[in-house]
């Protein structure tokens, strides 16, 4: 499997899309299982089920801590993480080794902790839980290796933005069905599987562990196409190109690159908002609008958005400029909070917030991906370093940190909010449904704001400005290239000149 080759023939270039689009099929439906549903499962009812109410109370509250804090703590983990993909050199690639090893390794974790760790929750407690922290930072650890090398391929893959923006389209377009596809199936899922073998109508142990295992196999089976369905081009920018041998030296990068970190800070409020508010989607439909049957209806909705949106991107983006997607997406989101806000009561005018909450969450994402992605080009001009690996590791860093903290809101706020334990939704307070919909739509609404700012206003890494990157670094090298060889052959002629004289020529 080389790791050089030049622009393939046609089939070459479909099969190469193919398999990386597969990838974030499963990818992103672990994901949305990681950061959605994992709360789910343990701060709604089904992993403390043997427990007295307050005993589950306290240990819903522990669990929730201790993922706020893994992931967080771990975030400093992803450039260096970042920095050794950079630096891999096996004759299988740079990338695609990590693919398996981090997804293969990923999934079986993920499938544990939907088990209760095979059933220890019910044994030990305590136990449980420092067994729980040590397997959840290997899952975090192992499943970002996954992540960083996965979307640190589109700069191997081109330089092009365009070409960049078609496999960006690709993954997010897959992504897409994985992560909202699992909003659809999940319910149907845990319900069969409760049913099938606990013989439950509601969601049981054995429900959430088929769904883990179905979850686990999609994501080592997507995974495996990556690895061995893709292949990096070599390039000048590339090939001669400085890297980071000291790890250190990855958050040097990070810091140096200001674009980086503008469109990290506005994607960064744009996903804490995003996932927090689709973590209380099942709550709403639940404890406020009292339809829990309909809530597969979100996944529907955003799955048809999805499918909608993602192909039309790059066709849509050689006519309107990323800068306008981004904000007219975000503009978008404000108008659906509005709507959560004042009719969060009302399904009619609920649904119509989610189609403006969902459509533009493909736009707004993948000028997130490839603002960031351009921003390879843009840090080595500034710091004559490529850290495409690094650089790609902020994204996933940034979908941590929003999974962290919105796991930790939605986590505490069902605590505050009364609604865990299958609590009945007569029994709810106006300050209950209050408490709830601060954390579900006010707060997220000033993030979407900030993000709006924050972009407007500091981001200006366009297309345009990218391409006039390309150039400067290609003819920068191509100046380097002539220079080195002007040395060379200097060298050569000044050691032919002292032969020749040797010899008395």
């Amino acid at each position: 499997m080389s790791t050089t080759t030049t622009k393939g023939a046609p089939r070459g270039r479909i099969v190469q899309r193919i398999s990386y689009a597969v990838g974030n099929l499963g990818q992103a439906a672990f994901y949305n299982a990681l950061s959605t549903y994992f709360v789910t499962y343990y701060a709604a009812q089904t992993l403390f089920s043997h427990y007295g109410k307050s005993e589950a109370k306290a240990l819903i509250g522990i669990i929730t801590a201790l993922v706020f804090i893994v992931r967080i703590a771990e975030i400093f983990l992803d450039p260096l993480l970042g920095n050794l993909i950079d630096n891999t050199n096996t004759r299988f690639g740079r990338f695609r080794p990590w693919q398996v090893i981090g997804g293969v390794v990923s999934s079986v974790l993920m499938f544990a902790i939907f088990t209760g760790l095979f059933g220890l929750v019910n044994v030990n407690k305590t136990v449980f839980i420092v067994v729980f922290t040590i397997v959840f930072i290997l899952l975090d650890i192992f499943y970002s290796i996954r992540d960083i090398s996965y979307w640190g391929m589109i700069p191997a893959l081109s330089t092009e933005s365009h070409e960049r923006g078609v496999f960006t389209a690709l993954g997010m377009f897959t992504g897409s069905l994985g992560y909202n596809g699992i909003t659809v199936v999940v319910i149907p899922i845990v319900s069969f599987f409760s049913g099938l073998f606990a013989s439950s109508s509601g969601q049981t142990q054995a429900g959430w562990t088929a769904f883990g295992a179905i979850i686990a196999v999609l994501g080592i089976v997507t995974a495996l196409a990556v690895a061995f369905g893709t292949t990096e081009q070599e390039s000048a920018l590339r090939a001669k190109a400085k890297k980071n041998t000291n790890p250190l030296q990855a958050f040097v990068a990070i810091a140096r690159n200001d674009q980086l970190l503008w469109v990290a800070l506005s994607y960064l409020l744009y996903a804490v908002a995003n996932v927090a508010t689709t973590g209380f989607m099942l709550y709403l439909f639940t404890f406020v609008l009292r339809m829990p049957s309909e809530y597969s209806i979100v996944g529907v909705i955003a799955f048809v958005a999805g499918l909608a949106t993602t192909p039309l991107y790059p066709l849509i983006n050689r006519r309107v400029p990323r800068r306008s997607l981004y904000l007219g997406g975000l503009g978008m989101l404000i108008a659906a909070y509005v709507l959560f806000i004042l009719f969060s009561s009302n399904v009619v005018v609920v649904f119509i917030a989610l189609v403006l909450f969902y459509v533009p969450a493909t736009f707004i994402q993948m000028t997130a991906i490839l603002s960031l992605t351009d921003s390879v080009e843009y840090g080595q001009l500034k710091t004559g370093k490529r850290d495409e690996a690094v650089t790609l590791s902020v994204r996933p860093m940034l979908d941590k940190i929003a999974g962290a903290v919105s796991n930790s809101i939605v986590g505490f706020v069902a605590i505050a909010a009364a609604m865990t334990n299958g609590a009945d939704p007569d029994s709810l307070t106006a300050g209950n449904i209050q408490t709830f919909k601060t954390a579900a739509f006010y707060a997220p609404l000033a993030f979407i704001v900030l993000s709006a700012l924050t972009f407007m206003f500091k981001v200006t890494l366009s297309e345009k400005a990218h391409e006039e990157i390309v150039a400067q670094l290609e003819a920068k090298l191509g100046e380097e290239g002539d220079g080195e060889r002007d040395e060379e052959g200097s060298a050569k002629a000044e050691k032919e000149g002292c032969v020749k004289a040797e010899k008395g020529v």
